[in-house]
């Protein structure tokens, strides 16, 4: 009996779907999960559709484990490292058999440096440009293996402060920076060598003979470097020499062997007015050597390493990608997918631009199952595996009971 055969795709189709949901349930903690929903079709025979007769019908059949693409919830983590995509996207992986893509956000670093999955898959990046920027038409893995960041020579530095109109010149004569009687105010700074060493430095002023006219001295590690130089002020407490308010110091040879240090400061916006010694700010462009404190990846997915001298430097832009038709990414484990000719070619991008969702660190994207719509929909396929069985059961006792009374007959 053609009964059988329908009932039989009924139960096919049951099992199915709940096959499906029980999938959809097992991943409900998955990080970066997406759910499937089951879509049936009814099957007519194709001598009766060409005849355009009336049938029953031959039963139901699965058509599709249509994936369901919509945003997980976002939580926050404690490692910089963990990422969410908020929007559309996937992150880049390169593995042994190619390209995959994943919303699973779990990265850690391997013992080279490298930035992988749980699995050892390696996240993709745009390289950096030299010259600022990044590479979109590369890939390359992202890579932390950047244990120091080298040092910078102070060569140059900014001076902001107020030297009082009313004070006097030195009681004592010539400069000695271990005499506070030979200057009236003083300042210091931390400069750096190119070998990143540190050396306190600093400036000391004395108000001359002439009105609106100091002399700067300033000394490294406790030595002077160079001679006076001069500073002159207006009536109104600006400074007019020198013109640019830059003033070159003397060299200085550091015991270390690192190269002589040739130092210019600003003193541009250095006033004198009638109010106390003020310092303002004193700012260098040295710094000392860094070592890796911590990862930081922006909204636009560029991964900065930072450093304990509070320098940063880009290590790349994280490769998103996206595609025609998500649905139809072939499904891989560990929340993986697969580009096919269903999805349509990869399109490659970056976070926050056209089309691409955004990149949020420290942060994780949930599975996107909702678990009460799911235990719905398992009670609704259960029912329709028992109604199909009863309808098996219904039809065996028809059969037996035609069996009967043909062989009564």
């Amino acid at each position: 009996m053609a009964t059988f055969n329908i009932a039989l795709s009924g139960l096919t189709a049951a099992s199915s779907a709940l096959d499906i949901t029980s999938n959809n349930i097992a991943n409900a903690d998955t990080t970066g999960f997406k759910s499937s929903q089951a879509e049936f079709g009814d099957v007519f025979s194709s001598s009766a559709v060409n005849l355009n007769t009336s049938t029953s019908g031959e039963g139901v059949q699965l058509i599709s484990s249509a994936q369901q693409f919509t945003q997980g919830d976002i939580t926050n983590t404690s490692s910089p490292l963990d990422m969410a995509i908020s929007g559309n996207g996937f992150f880049t992986l390169d593995s042994p058999s190619g390209y995959v893509y994943t919303r699973n956000g779990e990265f850690t670093e391997d013992q080279n440096g490298n930035v992988t999955t749980a699995t050892g898959q390696f996240l993709q990046v745009y390289p950096p440009l030299a010259n600022g920027g990044f590479n979109t038409g590369a890939l390359q893995n992202l890579n932390l293996n950047t244990a120091q960041s080298a040092p910078q020579a102070t060569s140059t530095g900014v001076v902001t402060l107020n030297l009082p109109s009313d004070d006097t010149a030195p009681t004592a004569a010539p400069f000695d920076p271990t005499n506070p009687n030979t200057y009236s105010q003083s300042t210091s700074t931390t400069v750096y060598d190119s070998l990143g060493n540190s050396y306190p430095a600093t400036f000391y002023f004395s108000q001359t003979a002439t009105p609106g006219t100091w002399n700067v001295d300033m000394t490294v590690g406790g030595t002077q470097v160079g001679g006076a130089q001069t500073l002159t002020f207006n009536s109104a407490g600006t400074l007019t020499a020198p013109a640019n308010g830059n003033v070159a110091f003397g060299g200085y040879t550091p015991a270390d062997g690192a190269t002589a240090m040739n130092m210019t400061f600003n003193f541009g916006d250095t006033t004198q007015y009638g109010t106390t010694f003020g310092v303002s700010s004193v700012t260098q462009n040295g710094y000392t050597t860094g070592q890796l404190s911590t990862v930081s990846v922006d909204a636009t997915g560029v991964v900065s390493a930072v450093y304990t001298n509070g320098r940063s430097t880009d290590l790349g832009q994280l490769a998103i990608a996206n595609f025609p038709n998500p649905q139809g990414l072939q499904q891989l484990t560990d929340t993986n997918w697969a580009q096919t000719f269903a999805s349509g070619t990869v399109v490659q991008g970056t976070a926050g631009s056209a089309g691409f969702g955004t990149v949020q660190s420290s942060a994780l994207e949930s599975s996107n199952v909702d678990l009460t719509t799911e235990l719905v929909n398992m009670i609704t396929e259960q029912r329709a595996f028992q109604a199909n069985a009863q309808v098996i059961t219904t039809a065996d006792q028809l059969s037996q009971t035609v069996i009967g009374i043909a062989t009564n007959g």
